[in-house]
């Protein structure tokens, strides 16, 4: 029987993937967790120790035979009580063993709900709890590294610090305050823009790290437009590495939206290569251009590809012309191999890159030229692996305080902007957060996690 309040209720899942594996895990959280492991398996679980155990249903019917793990409150992932049962990776046998656990008590857990209880039982902040789903849903290594610096919580830890700088700074602004403004000297002046700059820049390298860790995170949509017959099925495989697109002579022939992820130095572009883009009488291929458009509206990064051996033509000039003003824009000369030009980067603005899909002639600056369009920097500063609302919130506390370093003069406003600036970097780590922006992130976490 369900709780009234549903955080104390026993949960449990299946944390394993969906499919057959070697071995699967049900998780299971919550007060009732010593009355479950006695009902499943017949006997007390020695804490933190894997003991071999039949498990069985409310029937007595033995369902699987594995490993079960008691973890005792606090001392477990979500500071509850915690039992893992390990068996074998069969849907079939993980369903049973779920539904025993089930019927012994526990209540099936909602998507991120064990991570979740994690936060609320402070084992992890908001920004750590979000790098779990971060690191389980990393496309690349260098992705994966970064989520795994949130969660260990170096992210946390540059926000406490710059939290507490502005604390420590608020404090001497409240202390000026119970003066009379013609009381406070140059010193202190001097003191508080000395500290208030310190705490921008630091800001800054965050907000930085950040947004390059965000690339990390969401990729690139890169798309590739422009007239029938210029090379841009081509390009997608010579990008992937891989024939994904038809490439044939005959203009027309991609007639829907192809996509393609690969990875450029551990940052993921989402490839999308589009029907060529001209009149045409011919319904399907007019579907496939609606489309093109659509994709355009959405790219990040839109490479405007350019038949080398013909130069920029009207048709290509209508193309740029209706391309969204805030994508970044590459235009490729593609079929140098067919002329004298040579491979490489044409300074230009947009940048022009001329390359070669076909013998693979200047795909290295094509690279390169799309990670710098897409703001990478090849420092190899840590990243952190951050998420929109992060990027929001660092950006709000950035203008608060730059609206404060205006209002030196006038010290009630300036203390003001200071708090509006802490409470931002607050909910990042969820020290201010409403519950329903817990709801939205943890619903998207996947069921057993």
């Amino acid at each position: 029987m369900e709780s009234a309040d549903p955080a104390r209720d026993t949960i449990a899942a299946i944390a394993t993937p969906t499919g057959r594996g070697g071995i699967g895990v049900v998780r299971v959280s919550g007060p009732n967790v010593p009355a479950i492991a006695r009902a499943l398996t017949g006997r007390a679980l020695p804490p933190r120790q894997a003991t071999l155990v039949a498990m069985r249903d409310a029937r007595g019917m033995q369902v699987e035979e594995g490993l079960a793990i008691h973890f005792t409150a606090p001392g477990s992932y979500t500071g509850e009580e915690v039992l893992e049962l390990q068996g074998h990776g069969s849907p079939a046998a993980l369903g049973a063993v779920l539904a025993a656990c089930i019927d012994a008590g526990a209540r099936l857990a909602e998507p991120g709900e064990f991570t979740r209880r994690a936060f609320l039982n402070g084992k992890l902040d908001l920004a750590q709890a979000e790098a779990v789903a971060d690191l389980i849903e990393a496309a690349t290594a260098q992705a994966a590294r970064a989520a795994l610096r949130s969660l260990t919580g170096e992210f946390s830890n540059a926000i406490q610090s710059l939290a507490e700088k502005l604390t420590e700074l608020r404090a001497l602004t409240e202390a000026m305050l119970d003066f009379p403004e013609e009381e406070v000297d140059a010193l202190h002046r001097e003191e508080v823009a000395k500290r208030l700059a310190a705490i921008r820049q630091a800001l800054e390298r965050v907000h930085k790290s950040s947004r390059q860790g965000s690339l990390l995170r969401s990729g690139i949509n890169v798309v590739l437009a422009g007239r029938p017959n210029v090379g841009k099925s081509s390009l997608l495989n010579a990008l992937a590495g891989d024939e994904r697109a038809i490439v044939t002579a005959i203009p027309g022939t991609t007639r829907d939206t192809v996509r393609e992820t690969i990875s450029i130095e551990g940052v993921p572009l989402n490839l999308v290569d589009t029907a060529g883009l001209r009149a045409s009488s011919d319904e399907v291929e007019r579907l496939g251009i609606e489309r093109t458009w659509r994709e355009l509206g959405r790219a990040d990064v839109v490479l405007l590809m350019v038949d080398a051996t013909r130069g920029f033509t009207p048709e290509d000039e209508a193309i740029r012309a209706r391309i969204p003003h805030e994508a970044k824009r590459i235009h490729v000369w593609n079929k140098i191999d067919l002329t004298g030009l040579a491979r490489g980067v044409r300074s230009a603005d947009p940048p022009e890159v001329l390359i070669s899909a076909k013998t693979g002639a200047g795909m290295e600056s094509l690279r390169s030229a799309l990670l710098e369009a897409a703001g990478w920097d090849r420092s190899g500063e840590s990243l952190f692996v951050a998420r929109e609302r992060h990027l929001r919130a660092l950006a709000e506390a950035s203008e608060r305080l730059s609206a404060a370093a205006a209002q030196q003069d006038q010290w009630e406003f300036f203390a003001e902007e200071l708090r509006l600036a802490q409470r931002a970097l607050g909910g990042i780590t969820g020290e201010f957060s409403a519950d329903d922006l817990l709801g939205e992130i943890f619903s998207r976490f996947c069921i057993g996690k």
